[in-house]
């Protein structure tokens, strides 16, 4: 057995040369393995496999190296001005930030590809098959010469950076770094979303949301409270209910050396289980209790009528609130009970309780009764909190809602492209990279009037033109130039290649 080798007009091809007995006689069969991209090495590229490797001596098959880049195609005609603003001042952003080292413990063959496609989900969010024609148009080629962005590649990178051995070195530097950085992982919020998806693999379940029936993968997020800034991800089959992921998802921020401190949930995670967790585990919560629990409608009964009075008034901008603080017991723990009165809520859910009711009894008595909790909720507390704080500590939820609608419209979550689990997790610790990368320069840029996506498109517009020893910027306008400012970044005239 022996590789034979045929010279074509576009490269090199080899066939595995098998000796096989017919009989009397010996003859040779020929397998063929594809183009050759690496003789030495033995490296081949073919329709079947993509790009693999093949070792004679053990007649096995196996995969590229990671740090492997297939010779440029020579007929392609490199471009000589390309985007330069977007991907230079994102690649200082990240330099500068606690990501770097923790993208830089991936430990991943090729670097180049990494940051490239860190980058891609940043600015393009678009279906990997075209990564590699916004690199080659972008001065993302010249920073990270050596990417390989080859479709049949991306689903290997994803594969390799999604091993669960790689993510959890990652969220080790990563958390480290953020509570180094002052950042308190400790104070967290947590909740999940869908991830439709039609792709069929075992993640891919049906899920009955407020009666809307969608295939999808659910992904948990924990987010830092004050922040916003995304501290982990665990994902589901999307037919587990919320409830059930709580506890599970508290352990596995204590294995990656998150101690939970304080925790805001949504409504859809208060069960008896999850809440004896709670207590047991001395971890300090918020939460809003549901309308059909008992006790919840006992305190309604109790103190719904006497919460409109001035004394229960509170402070809190664009809305008219009352609360009343009561202390009680919760499964045998001590607890808070907030029974809250939202003035403009009532308004809105009484109108359409009362039509509801007349539509189903055609009565106007019933249909007034039902207006009655229009407006009220009971949040629960394992501390007492002033008064004054509890609202906007319980909307501090708003800013993981905020997460998933960055990572969904501006870092790629969605739609999902992938086949398996290994390349899902791949996808979504690059989603994961981005939603951190949108949510730093959110909070940057929150006192001015750019957003994360209008600074990356007036940064766009900034070229560059590329010559054999350097690169030439072009003039940046004022507004280029106020994005920089904004971050203290001065523009180079000129770089080295």
């Amino acid at each position: 057995m022996f590789i034979s080798y045929d010279k074509k007009p576009n490269g090199l091809y080899a066939n595995l040369a098998i000796s096989v007995r017919n009989g009397q006689k010996v003859i040779k069969e020929y397998q063929h393995l594809g183009k050759v991209l690496d003789k030495d090495n033995g490296i081949y590229q073919s329709r079947e496999r993509g790009v693999f490797t093949y070792d004679l001596e053990s007649n096995s098959f196996g995969k590229a190296p990671e740090d492997f880049v297939p010779p440029l195609n020579n007929s392609r005609k490199e471009k000589l001005i390309v985007d330069f603003g977007d991907i230079y001042f994102l690649d200082k952003f990240i330099n500068n930030s606690v990501l770097c080292e923790s993208i830089d413990s991936l430990g991943y063959g090729n670097p180049d590809t990494l940051k490239s496609m860190i980058s891609y989900y940043c600015l393009a969010s678009s279906a990997n098959c075209y990564a590699e024609n916004w690199w080659s148009g972008s001065y993302a080629h010249i920073l990270y010469p050596k990417a390989n962005l080859t479709s049949q590649r991306i689903s290997d990178f994803l594969s390799s950076i999604g091993d669960e051995s790689r993510l959890r070195i990652f969220f080790d530097k990563y958390i480290k770094l953020l509570d180094a950085n002052g950042i308190n992982t400790g104070n967290i919020l947590i909740d999940s979303s869908g991830l439709h998806n039609s792709i069929r693999f075992p993640l891919t379940a049906i899920r009955n949301h407020n009666g809307e029936i969608s295939d999808e993968v659910r992904l948990i997020y924990a987010v830092q409270q004050n922040t916003g800034l995304p501290i982990y991800f665990r994902y589901c089959p999307g037919n587990v209910i919320d409830a059930t992921t709580l506890i599970r998802c508290l352990a596995e921020l204590k294995e990656q050396g998150v101690n939970t401190k304080f925790a805001i949930l949504d409504a859809g995670y208060y069960t008896d289980a999850n809440i004896k967790e709670l207590f047991e585990s001395k971890i300090s919560f918020i939460t809003r209790m549901p309308e059909n629990r008992s006790l919840y409608k006992d305190l309604a009964i109790k103190y719904g009528p006497i919460l409109y009075n001035r004394d229960n008034a509170i402070d809190y901008p664009g809305r008219i609130i009352f609360l009343k603080t009561v202390k009680c017991k919760l499964h045998g723990y001590n607890a808070y009970a907030y029974i809250g009165f939202d003035y403009d809520r009532n308004y809105k859910e009484s109108k359409v309780s009362f039509f509801k009711s007349m539509d189903k009894q055609r009565n106007a008595k019933v249909a007034f009764d039902a207006m009655q909790n229009g407006g009220l909720f009971v949040l629960f507390s394992s501390r007492r909190l002033a008064r004054n704080k509890v609202m906007p500590l319980y909307y501090q939820r708003q800013n993981i809602e905020q997460i998933f609608d960055i990572g969904k419209n501006y870092a790629g979550m969605l739609p999902l492209r992938v086949h398996n689990e290994d390349t899902f997790r791949g996808h979504l610790l690059l989603t994961f990279i981005a939603t951190v990368v949108m949510r730093m320069l959110q909070n940057q840029l929150h006192e001015t009037e750019i957003t994360p996506l209008s600074l990356f498109m007036i940064l766009r517009n900034q070229k560059c033109k590329i010559y054999e020893s350097q690169v030439i910027t072009c003039e940046p306008v004022k507004k280029v130039n106020d994005c920089y400012k904004i971050f203290g970044y001065s523009c180079p005239i000129t770089i080295p290649i």
